[in-house]
């Protein structure tokens, strides 16, 4: 299913979409193209929504039979995201990861999209487009960034850990308590930005680990396979690998190596 005409023609896809829905409109939207959905750290523009229903279109007619979880579509029509459970390839796709930057004119934002089958990724694309960044993954086939081989690696022996972690404003107050076990000696923990960029970041070494509280694929699928193919691993705070339809232990890590993701996860356990 996977080969490089379509790793190829994704890219395209995502360029195109971001060239004439997103990047336009970057810095230049109106007070009403933005929108609360959830609260005020939950928005979306219409940027999101026009970016997102070009990606639908175009990926799903990339790959016949094939069906989309987008986190727009989702949220108007949540029983959309079940299609994680079916047997169709599905484009996992979040038009403007980072929409609080977005709408500041900031540049830490991105596009994600990544198709997965029977809950395994397959492909991701990252695209970020201010800097003109583009990090492919393939499932056992590594991980590219603008066409150069992305190596994790692992921190440096005694090297405080770099950590980004879930906003306050999304995680339960068990939740909080999990993530106070980063708070100790060692580890300099702090609030994360778009979270495609921080996987991004993890990939290419300059961010030891992520720890997030919540669990929406659009966010996650295209960075987990990502940091996976750069030699990162990931695990939920009980120790299991993350699944992509939900169901979890929250919060969950992702990092460089095996040996951080494992002191993750007991940091995490420690501060419950």
């Amino acid at each position: 299913m996977i080969d490089d005409e379509l790793i190829a023609a994704v890219e395209g896809v995502v360029r195109r979409a971001v060239a004439q829905e997103v990047t336009p409109r970057w810095r230049q939207l109106g007070d009403d193209e933005v929108v609360q959905k959830s609260g005020p750290h939950d928005l979306v523009t219409v940027a999101d929504q026009r970016a997102e229903e070009q990606l639908t279109r175009e990926l799903a007619n990339l790959l016949p039979g094939s069906v989309v979880v987008g986190e727009e579509a989702v949220h108007a029509k949540p029983a959309t995201y079940e299609a994680l459970h079916g047997d169709a390839p599905v484009w996992i796709v979040d038009p403007i990861d980072g929409t609080r930057q977005f709408v500041r004119g900031h540049e830490g934002f991105c596009t994600l999209v990544a198709l997965a089958r029977y809950g395994e990724l397959l492909a991701s694309w990252t695209y970020a487009p201010v800097p003109d960044e583009m990090a492919v993954a393939r499932h056992r086939g590594g991980a590219l960034l603008n066409g150069e081989a992305l190596l994790a690696g692992s921190p440096e022996e005694g090297k405080v850990l770099e950590v980004a972690t879930s906003h306050p404003d999304f995680t339960t107050d068990a939740q909080k308590r999990s993530l106070l076990g980063l708070r100790t000696e060692g580890v300099a923990p702090r609030p994360c930005g778009s979270a495609g960029l921080e996987y991004l970041s993890v990939a290419r070494g300059r961010v030891d680990a992520v720890a997030f509280s919540w669990e929406a694929a659009w966010d996650h699928a295209a960075g987990l396979l990502l940091v996976a193919e750069a030699g990162g691993e990931s695990r939920t705070v009980d120790g299991q690998p993350f699944r992509l339809a939900g169901g979890n232990a929250l919060p969950f890590t992702a990092a460089r190596d095996a040996g951080t993701a494992r002191r993750m996860v007991g940091l995490l356990r420690a501060g419950r």
